[in-house]
């Protein structure tokens, strides 16, 4: 796998730092993903373009903060739409010329190999306060991280399996996707366990909401409301993840497991797991669009 990473910023390439330490030293929403079919196409792009789209809309309306990189910008920006149309055209035509830029240019050392890559909007103050008042979204900058992506093997079963830990805190602003959390999760790190895949979030203890990176599923046993924990027709199954409104990100993969259980007649429930009803499940699993197949059922233990 070739190491070569590149930043692509206002038609200039430049050398890459990993892309942890590029999004804790700027300030935006971002969507990461990854190309397929040897590099002729994106994974999901337009569901990553969309929740894009809506990370600038809520970090604009509620957190500005989180998406200019020096401070607030003017309140009367912040009543204004986002037109989805506007993201999607600035971030693909950054696209377009990065790939003939980067792809092409380097196309020997990422020759054979799928790519990894990172959308980073941010909000520029000086070009903000230079903007007359309307639909004109110039002060937004598109960052592209571009470098080659390695998939992973088969998911869910031995050592491949996901290991979790609770750790901590449910996140703020948690319906958007923004770089600040890169750098706040840092310190949850100290409570990683050894061999530990990914740490879980709960404002309680108790009600499991998400990953730091991923989304949190479980397949549970369902219990009729009129029978006890243990004394219920234990007969039928139902998928259950945490609502948006206890404070999750809608992640890209997490989408596509409702939607599936939709399609598919599969029972499905927005609810947070239950740690103290842990008896009941059957399966649970984890889902990013950084691993090769979307998603790791976990090896049968959860540490607290």
């Amino acid at each position: 796998m070739s190491n070569c990473r590149f930043l692509y910023h206002n038609g200039v390439v430049l050398e890459a730092p990993p892309v942890t330490t590029f999004l804790e030293s700027h300030t935006g929403a971002y969507t990461t993903t990854r190309t397929i079919n040897n590099g002729t196409s994106f994974l999901f792009w337009e569901r990553h373009m969309k929740r894009l789209s809506s990370s600038i809309r809520i970090l604009l309306k509620s957190n500005p903060e989180l998406l200019f990189s020096s401070g607030s910008s003017p309140r009367f920006w912040m009543n204004q739409p986002v037109p989805g149309s506007s993201i999607y055209d600035r971030v693909n035509g950054s696209m377009s010329e990065a790939l003939k830029s980067v792809v092409v240019k380097e196309s020997e050392r990422l020759y054979g190999e799928e790519l990894a890559v990172t959308v980073l909007v941010t909000g520029n103050v000086e070009k903000l306060n230079r903007l007359d008042v309307g639909n004109n979204w110039d002060f937004l900058d598109v960052w592209l991280h571009i470098g080659a992506y390695s998939p992973l093997g088969p998911l869910g079963v031995g050592e491949n399996a996901a290991s979790l830990a609770l750790v901590g805190r449910g996140r703020d602003v948690a319906a958007a996707k923004y770089s600040d959390w890169v750098r706040l999760r840092k310190p949850l790190e100290k409570f990683r366990p050894p061999l530990t895949t990914e740490l879980l979030l709960s404002n309680d203890g108790d009600h499991l909401l998400e990953g730091c990176i991923t989304n949190f599923f479980v397949v549970c046993r369902r219990v009729k409301s009129s029978e006890n924990l243990y004394g219920g027709s234990l007969s039928e199954f139902e998928v259950q993840t945490a609502p948006i409104t206890d404070g999750v990100l809608a992640g890209v993969i997490r989408d596509l497991v409702i939607e599936v259980c939709l399609s598919e007649g599969i029972p499905y429930r927005e609810r947070a797991p239950s740690w103290s009803e842990r008896e009941l499940w059957e399966e649970a699993f984890i889902t990013t669009c950084r691993d090769d197949q979307s998603t790791r059922w976990f090896n049968g233990g959860i540490g607290l």
